[in-house]
């Protein structure tokens, strides 16, 4: 676990290894969470990346007899 300072302009150094193990890279976009009293900062991905990705997946619902 990582330990990070907040600066005077509440600004904080998202340590190294995070960085790489997320492949963020400058300029990059995170969306900022406040869950559960903490803050959660995740990745903002493009759309282009994303698209595919559930390629494949079995999309069969069990329906109830009543449904069409």
């Amino acid at each position: 676990m990582e330990v990070v300072t907040v600066s005077p302009k509440f600004q904080v150094v998202i340590p190294l290894k995070v960085r790489e193990s997320l492949g963020l890279k400058p300029g990059q976009k995170v969306q900022v969470i406040l869950y559960d009293n903490r803050i959660e900062l995740v990745p903002v991905v493009a759309a282009e990346k994303v698209r595919g990705f559930l390629k494949g997946i079995d999309t069969s619902v069990e329906r109830e007899n009543d449904r069409a």
